[in-house]
């Protein structure tokens, strides 16, 4: 049976929001958020009757905010404002992030600050429990006022229209809300507002993409690790004074990560006396230097989208200490697209320093004894020569998508959203860079498996000879040319499925994402 989950708004930690992206946990909010909830609901309805215009509440939107809605009308305003807001298009986003975009929207609806009653929490946690995933489409998004587009497409689903997915089916939100046996809701002041103005979708992309991110730099640096043996490397740019001496956090966990990996390493005592070279390539001495400053980048990260995840960031604001209605800006969501670009820039130099050892492992100048291309007969056999030139095909590609999307804006809604954050896209992008990035790791994987091979009969750390065995379970030594494409998709999954760092007794010797 799956594990219950109960979130209190305002306090949700990275672990549970992993947890949840991981796994099939039943979430639920803590009810003892709800007076809150109603006491903003409460000043809502009486500013929705009252005379003085508040936006969005009775008044149009954006451009239109001048525009006065009488009393009788704010229910099909809302309404309006989600059918006029599905414009989405292109690919529907993945179910594990769709059920983050839900909680993280029921944690922010949650604080009582944007006036929402407590039924539309409640349907929102509804979905969850029945699994009806809205089906919303990945593009339409600027990240300000909000993602208003795909939240549009997810409130749909609420009010009986757009499409969704119930029992392994995709159908019209109006018969997954029956076959449920749930009926559409009406929309009441504010709500609709409330629902589609927030940063939820760049955010809960951008924690999908963090969360394989660091993952895969997890399993890099077993890679690294791996390729570090295959070449001979030296293990003394690893020792912990060096990286005390910087003070980096990052640093010295990826140091002592590798010293653990390669700890007991046969290989490594092999050549420690008589080696004719004095320093090994920075890909593989500069390790704790490079993959330390990733983690830290990713780390900072995860800060920032632990407070997002648990933010009012809709618009305008219910204070119910005074009852005043605020209309700001928290829709804006400029820290999620730094965070995103901050991502980026550290999958794709992970991806960077992966390729150069893996450049190095099949080059007969540098791999110190090792054949060509780790082929055991180049010349009739190519062995991972275009192994690798995948690898920088898709370091290149990596490169170029992490140019930051938060530096470009454009005016929308006729300049009344006249800066913008691009934080949604700048988000989902990270999904297939990740992609990209556990393809160069199984590369890496599969060549510097073979590479360790050819130093037998001497052996490697016990660990990372747990790790080869893996990676053996799934494809056999490369003898002569084969079809390799097969090969590096079998090892590619273990990737993604966190097999590799999964071995047993590895995880304990990674860097941890939070404390």
């Amino acid at each position: 049976m799956a594990e219950k989950l109960i979130l209190t708004p305002g306090e949700a930690r990275l672990e549970d929001l992993r947890r949840i992206y991981r796994e099939d946990v039943i979430v639920s909010i803590d009810e003892a958020c709800k007076p809150r909830v109603d006491a903003a609901a409460a000043i809502v309805a009486n500013a929705a009757s009252a005379d003085q215009p508040v936006y969005g509440i009775n008044t149009g939107f954006g451009k239109l905010a001048s525009t006065r809605i009488p009393a009788q009308q704010t229910s099909q305003l809302q309404r309006n404002l989600i059918l006029s807001h599905c414009c989405g298009v292109g690919d529907a986003l993945p179910r594990d992030v769709v059920r983050l975009i839900i909680v993280m929207k029921m944690l922010s609806l949650g604080r009582g600050a944007s006036g929402v009653r407590w039924q539309i929490v409640e349907r929102l946690q509804t979905l969850l429990h029945l699994d009806l995933i809205p089906i919303i489409p990945a593009q339409g998004s600027v990240g300000a006022s909000g993602d208003l587009a795909p939240l549009a497409h997810l409130t749909a689903v609420m009010i009986g229209e757009g499409h969704a997915r119930f029992q392994d089916e995709s159908m019209p939100a109006a018969k997954a809300l029956q076959a449920a046996g749930l009926e559409p809701l009406e929309l009441g002041p504010k709500e609709g507002l409330g629902m589609i103005n927030g940063t939820q979708v760049s955010a809960a992309l951008a924690l999908a993409g963090l969360f394989n991110a660091w993952s895969l730099a997890q399993t890099a640096l077993i890679s690294g690790a791996l390729t570090t043996d295959a070449l001979m490397g030296s293990t003394r740019p690893f020792r912990p004074e060096i990286h005390a001496l910087r003070g980096q956090k990052g640093q010295i966990d990826a140091a002592q990560s590798l010293r653990s990996l390669l700890d007991g390493s046969a290989i490594r005592e092999s050549h420690r006396a008589n080696d004719e070279r004095v320093q090994d390539p920075y890909s593989l001495r500069c390790q704790p230097q490079v993959m330390g400053a990733c983690l830290d980048q990713l780390r900072q990260v995860a800060q920032m989208l632990e407070i997002e995840s648990n933010a009012v960031t809709d618009n305008p604001i219910v204070v119910i200490e005074d009852g005043s209605i605020l209309s700001g800006g928290n829709f804006h969501a400029e820290p999620v697209a730094f965070g995103a670009d901050q991502c980026a820039l550290a999958i794709t130099e992970i991806g960077s320093i992966a390729e150069r050892r893996i450049a190095t492992t099949v080059d007969p100048a540098q791999n110190f004894g090792l054949p060509a291309f780790i082929s055991p007969d180049p010349g009739l056999n190519s062995g991972f020569m275009i192994a690798e030139v995948t690898a920088a095909a898709l370091m290149a590609e990596n490169k170029q998508r992490a140019t930051p999307c938060s530096i470009d804006s454009t005016p929308t809604s006729a300049n009344q959203e006249d800066h913008v954050s691009m934080a949604c896209h700048a988000a989902r992008r990270l999904g297939e860079m990740n992609h990209n990035l556990a393809n160069i790791i199984a590369i890496e994987l599969m060549i510097s498996t073979q590479g360790i091979e050819f130093r037998a009969p001497v052996k490697t750390s016990q660990h990372l000879q747990q790790v080869m065995q893996t990676v053996r379970a799934q494809v056999t030594p490369l003898e002569g040319d084969r079809y390799l494409a097969d090969d590096i998709a079998a090892i590619k999954q273990l990737v993604v499925e966190r097999s590799i760092i999964t071995s047993p007794g590895t995880i304990d010797l990674l860097p941890k994402l939070a404390p």
